[in-house]
């Protein structure tokens, strides 16, 4: 009778895709999290301490509009990594699974991107500490999933090799054109992410955001001048979680192959990442088309790009 000799976290970390699949499950709960708290209305103790307010003093505030714009950007980062986290556990299902390269690759891009945006927290002066806690807890256990899963590719083709080698694709069909608009769509993620941060880290605000406060600047400053910095952190890290959530969808249809495995993961990662960033303005009264036309845009480039990849994804790769 074999006995398997093996020390149990060697096990438990394996070819390195269980602490990457640990990564992805942290990622969803800390979106669902995140979610929940904006929710019911209540905010986390360290934004409380910095603050120096209570909630109720916080909802006090433009009757409670700040607060609830606040809540929609962490509703909105909670729908982003809640993406980010579905992608990753495809990937390391699947394409990891089967030593496909390009799965690696499109792990550290995104991991390096996703964890190197809290950095942002430099360009707006607030330090979120448990934000940070959960950075410097999951890098260890990304960094083991990405050094095993490594030594199960070697030897490990370069970034360039890994990506170029792309799965045949009639580009004028139904399938073509709708893997078009889902690449379209991850582009256009990553540039609104981009911009996202951009406005965290630096104005903070849109004219549309003030005017749904029904404040300005200098009101926000003088009822309490740690208010901006805490929107912004808000900001920057809903921008960084979309940028992150962009880079992933982007590769993963460009390099995956057809199944139905990654049309669920796209499926579930565009209605939490859509279905929050837009659905959140609703209940908070936060209605403005020019504010949220890119977001529908995007959400329609996506909700055909999958209805014209879904009869080609669901028969899988043909042989």
């Amino acid at each position: 009778m074999m006995t398997d000799n093996r020390g149990l976290l060697a096990a438990l970390i394996g070819d390195g895709r269980g602490p990457l699949k640990l990564t992805a499950i942290s990622l969803i709960g800390a979106g669902l999290f995140a979610i929940f708290l904006s929710a019911t209305g209540h905010f986390l103790p360290h934004d409380i301490a910095f603050l120096g307010m209570t909630a109720e003093q916080m909802h006090s505030i433009a009757d409670a509009r700040v607060a609830h714009f606040m809540f929609h950007d962490r509703v909105s980062f909670g729908g982003a990594i809640i993406g980010v986290g579905t992608l990753y556990l495809w990937l390391a299902e699947f394409p990891l699974s089967a030593r496909e390269p390009w799965a690696w690759w499109t792990f550290l891009i995104s991991g390096v991107l996703g964890f190197s945006s809290f950095l942002a927290y430099l360009g707006y002066g607030y330090l979120d500490t448990w934000h940070g806690a959960a950075t410097l807890v999951l890098i260890p256990i990304f960094c083991v999933g990405m050094v095993k899963s490594r030594a199960a590719l070697r030897p490990l083709p370069s970034l360039r090799g890994a990506m170029l080698d792309l799965p045949p694709t009639v580009w004028r069909s139904a399938y073509g054109a709708g893997r078009v608009l889902l690449l379209i769509t991850a582009l256009c993620l990553v540039l609104g992410g981009l911009i996202i941060t951009g406005v965290g880290m630096t104005t903070v605000f849109v004219p549309q955001d003030l005017e749904f406060m029904g404040v300005q600047r200098a009101d926000l400053q003088a009822i309490n001048p740690h208010l901006i910095p805490l929107i912004a952190h808000d900001r920057a890290g809903f921008g960084g979680g979309v940028c992150c959530c962009g880079v992933t969808m982007f590769l993963c249809v460009l390099r995956g192959t057809p199944s139905r495995s990654l049309w669920q993961a796209l499926l579930v990662m565009g209605l939490a990442g859509f279905g929050t960033a837009i659905g959140v303005h609703f209940p908070i009264g936060y209605i403005n088309l020019f504010h949220l036309s890119p977001a529908i845009l995007g959400a329609v480039m996506f909700g055909v790009g999958m209805l014209l990849t879904c009869d080609r994804m669901m028969e899988g790769e043909r042989s």
